[in-house]
């Protein structure tokens, strides 16, 4: 079995005898980040639409996992058989309508389970987050927003920190509210800037402008991460298209002036780059 292999050449890896000198070095913390890395070029694969690619960056995920999974084992905490049976666990527990005899019908019917499900889950573990760190609030108590991972790119997390307090009914009834909210942030910070205040004053208030757009986006249903990505692409097209054609002329960014890179700009902008 593939999976078997896998996981055999990963306790290869980390052998005290005959593993891998880098491999045996490595804890939890210390892979993380390979496994942040891993998840972004399985996204970055499928917004290139390169099917080939994500069959590969799925399967550096997975290794991800083993890994974490081997180091695991090793320390008498669980193993990869664990975490199989947990996911499976916890799949069937979250869709009663497909393994038990609940009905839902609807996509909103199964968005509301779910998060229904997950915060009957959450109870039992009091104010800690998954993590294991208290709630941050000085208090034990229990909190929804508890177990919202710390470590999440933070458009991500200012996205569920909203979706969870709007479960307990902390929102608007339309997104009119949001918007007003949002033009609020946008004065004050616009007063900060106007009465020079310091870096810190000012970064708060950016701050506070960038949760309340995630807030806007909550409400049109559109992710906030997938969002900028694609803005992210479209100005990357369109300075490259800015780049080309100062070459064609012979030019330079250095040589051109912003008016006249504005220009190409919009002329890629009217090509559709």
């Amino acid at each position: 079995m593939s999976i078997e292999r896998l996981l055999n050449i990963m306790a290869l890896l980390r052998d005290p005898q005959r593993g891998c000198p880098w491999d045996l070095e490595q804890d939890f913390r210390s892979v993380a980040p390979y496994t942040i890395e891993e998840a972004y070029e399985v996204v970055d694969a499928i917004e290139r639409n390169d099917l080939q690619g994500l069959r590969e960056e799925l399967g550096d995920l997975l290794f991800q996992i083993v890994f974490h999974a081997q180091i695991a084992q090793e320390q008498g905490i669980f193993g990869f058989e664990e975490v199989v049976a947990g996911i499976c666990e916890k799949m069937q527990r979250r869709h009663p309508h497909v393994f038990g005899n609940e009905r839902i019908d609807t996509v909103a019917q199964q968005n509301l389970a779910w998060e229904q499900i997950k915060q009957r889950e959450r109870a039992p573990r009091g104010g800690h987050s998954a993590s294991g760190v208290a709630d941050g609030s000085g208090s034990d108590a229990a909190s929804l927003l508890s177990d919202v991972p710390l470590a999440l790119p933070s458009l991500t997390r200012a996205a569920k920190l909203g979706r969870r307090a709007a479960q307990a009914g902390f929102q608007w009834p339309d997104v009119a509210g949001a918007l007003d909210k949002l033009d609020e942030e946008i004065a004050e910070m616009r007063a900060e800037l106007a009465r020079g205040a310091d870096p810190e004053a000012i970064a708060a208030e950016i701050g506070d402008v960038l949760f309340c757009l995630v807030n806007v986006c909550r409400y049109l249903q559109i992710d906030p991460e997938t969002s900028l990505r694609g803005t992210n692409a479209k100005f990357e097209r369109r300075f490259r298209h800015v780049e080309r054609r100062l070459r064609e002329r012979g030019r330079s960014l250095q040589d051109a002036s912003l008016e006249e890179m504005d220009a190409l700009w919009e002329e890629g902008k009217r090509l559709g780059h």
